[in-house]
């Protein structure tokens, strides 16, 4: 190792001789600098002086102290890894000090990275999910699976996390009627999620709830949405909900009315009936029509083989003896109502139209069915979403 000469040249003092101590501080060529320490002079230590006096130690990498952090928290392996390798060459390069915060924050951060890889990897994380499940088990959104019944004091609108879980026979204000699983990828955002909402519950509730006389007016669709934060970890869910915001604890016994609590008649029957609402849901706009009638007529084209269909099933089932001149009464009804709805498909004017249109609606006229559903057991009331609006026709009122 060689030693820098002397700030102003080399001395032209004699050197000292052997066997005696350099000269005392500030009285000679030799004597270090003047340090302090504890408030009393002394020495500076070894290796922390210059030709120009103290050195300040070496700053300690700031990466180095970040990858160490990553690596001991295993939030972001990768992120982790990154920093500790670009610590360790900024200080060869710099001679900061972290060295070894460095080389353990890589060494942690590969290690988590590699557990995270063996997750991914093993469903692992997917496991993770459930046990958040099963941790709140006790009561949360996040337990809900098709058919549970619950109470929300709070309602359902913003963030919702816990709710009373109950048996349905007790009063309540909340069931699950379908539990819609979605495909793994990047979380799809809030619209996207309320869009496959919006088409995936509405078309399952008729599933659940077969006869939709039975349904409750004040109960509507609502559905649970996966946050940003728990599709991180795996909630892949959308829980589609009949709620009653002002029901609550009015509801007593499930919703459900599907194959799993229908006898085979009921089953048949709204099988049949369910030929012919969804094409009566999608009717023209109810405003009265100029001479073109080309929609109303193929809607009512429609609504004709929804009826033929319909008729078809009644007349194929064979009812029971206490049912069996109700359903007969009623599939001659619509017989004729599938004539007229077929005759206002071939109109040739707005008057011929209308003319079977409204013989068409009076033969099936929900009120007309009631009979029939009584005998069979079901519900006896219409809901009232499905009384047909009225429509200004030029020359009267057509109600159903």
């Amino acid at each position: 190792m060689s030693i820098p000469p002397p700030p102003h040249g080399p001395s032209q003092e004699p050197p000292v001789p052997p066997g005696q101590h350099p000269a005392a501080p500030g009285q000679g060529p030799y004597a270090p600098p003047q340090f302090t320490y504890g408030g009393q002079p002394g020495f500076a230590p070894y290796g922390l002086y210059g030709p120009y006096g103290p050195r300040p130690p070496a700053a300690v990498n700031g990466l180095a102290v970040a990858a160490l952090v990553f690596g001991v928290l295993c939030v972001v392996p990768a992120v982790g890894l990154v920093l500790g390798l670009v610590a360790l060459w900024q200080i060869k390069r710099r001679g900061e000090r972290g060295r070894g915060m460095a080389i353990a924050g890589t060494v942690l951060s590969s290690f988590g990275l590699a557990l995270w890889a063996a997750a991914l990897a093993t469903g692992a994380v997917a496991g993770f999910w459930e046990d958040v499940k099963d941790a709140t088990r006790s009561g949360g959104v996040l337990t809900l699976d098709k058919g549970d019944c619950f109470d929300s004091p709070g309602g359902l609108e913003g963030w919702t996390v816990d709710v009373d879980r109950m048996p349905c026979a007790r009063p309540h204000n909340g069931e699950v009627f379908a539990v819609v699983m979605l495909p793994d990828g990047r979380y799809p955002g809030e619209d996207g999620l309320t869009d496959t909402a919006e088409e995936r519950c509405y078309d399952l509730q008729d599933t659940y709830v077969m006869d939709t006389w039975a349904l409750p007016a004040e109960v509507d669709v609502y559905y649970l949405l996966p946050s940003r934060q728990s599709w991180n970890v795996g909630d892949r869910e959308i829980t589609c909900i009949f709620f009653g915001e002002d029901a609550r604890g009015t509801l007593t016994g499930s919703l459900r009315r599907d194959a799993t609590t229908l006898d085979a008649h009921q089953l048949a029957y709204l099988e049949a009936v369910g030929e012919l609402n969804p094409v009566l849901g999608d009717a023209p706009g109810m405003e009265y029509p100029d001479e073109d009638l080309t929609d109303d007529r193929e809607w009512a084209g429609r609504v004709e083989k929804a009826l033929t269909e319909q008729v078809r099933l009644l007349r194929a089932h064979t009812w029971p003896a206490g049912a069996e001149r109700e359903l007969r009464d009623l599939v001659a009804q619509l017989d004729k109502a599938r004539v007229e709805w077929g005759k206002a498909a071939d109109a040739a004017d707005v008057g011929a139209y209308y003319q079977h249109e409204a013989k068409g609606w009076e033969l099936i006229d929900p009120l007309e069915s009631v009979t029939a559903r009584e005998a069979l057991g079901l519900a006896t009331t219409p809901p009232a979403y499905e009384e047909r609006p009225e429509r200004d026709t030029g020359g009267g009122e057509l109600k159903v």
